[in-house]
Formats: C-alpha cells, structure tokens, sequence
C-alpha cells in the first residue's frame, strides 16, 4: 500500500483532469478519480508493465466512468465555467454570438478523426498538457502535440 503513494501522488491530477475532460463535472470527476485508484490498488497485481501507468490508470478510469453512465441514466454534465461566462457578458446578443461561435467550434471538432478529436478535445478542455496527453495515449509529448497542431489547421480551414 505504502509502494503506492507515490503513484497516486504523481497521477493524481492527471486522471482527474482525464475524467474531466470526459464528464465537465468536477465532483463526479473527483468521485471517480477516487474510485480509479481505489481500484488499481486493488488490482495492481494484474498491471504486468506492457503500457504506461498513466494508460492503465486512465483506462480503469474511463470503464469506471462507462459504467457510472450506464447505471446513472439521469447523469446531468454542466459546465460552472460556461454558467460564470454567462453572467459577465453585456447583453444578450454577445451571448446568442458566443453560443454560435462555440457551436461552429464543436461541430468541426466532432468532423475530426477520434484520436485527434480526443487530443484537441483534452487540451481545451481539459487544459491537460502534451506530456499528460502523450501518456494517456502511451505516445510521447511530440506526438500529442503534432497531433493537436494538425488538428487545431484543420479546425482553423473548416472555420473560415
């Protein structure tokens, strides 16, 4: 058990900003980053070392979350950011232009292929770094951001 701290301590955030991303829930993210590794300590017997941590850990996380969703069918994600946005913009215009503009966004986001989606998807709203990114996908920071910045040329032609 005391072999394991460290690994918590160093993961941590990442898992949490991981399921973040995911949910755009706070609590139900920190529920859930709990029960990751409350779980991988349970089964760290099983992890023979063919992936990184962070992918095994990630993943546990994710079927963690796949399965709260499939047995929570009323599960409501908001977004406390978008609601404080909201709040401070002038006049009801500025917020239908804003909404557009997100939209537009989002719809050329989904028109990406998966992997790219995922990575653009976690930079932005996750706000995780290359290297945390990287490591969710076992690839390396390089990766992660070559991948973001083809996406994010792609997303800048469908916007024009």
């Amino acid at each position: 058990m005391d072999e394991f701290e460290p690994i918590y301590n160093q993961y941590f955030n990442l898992v949490y900003k991981y399921l973040l991303c995911l949910t755009n829930n706070h609590d139900l993210s920190e529920e859930l980053t709990q029960e990751t590794f409350y779980k991988a300590i349970l089964k760290i017997h099983t992890f023979k070392g063919n992936s990184k941590i962070t992918t095994w850990l990630c993943k546990i996380a994710q079927n963690l979350l796949f399965n709260h969703i499939r047995h929570n069918k009323k599960i409501q994600i908001s977004n406390i950011e978008d609601f404080a946005t909201l709040s401070t913009l002038e006049n009801i215009k500025d917020i239908i232009i804003l909404n557009e503009e997100k939209r537009k966004l989002y719809n050329e986001i989904a028109k990406l292929n998966k992997t790219t989606r995922l990575v653009i998807l976690y930079r932005i709203s996750g706000n995780l770094s290359f290297r945390e990114i990287g490591d969710i996908f076992g690839k390396t920071e390089t990766w992660a951001r070559v991948t973001f910045y083809r996406g994010e040329k792609i997303l800048k032609e469908g916007l024009l």
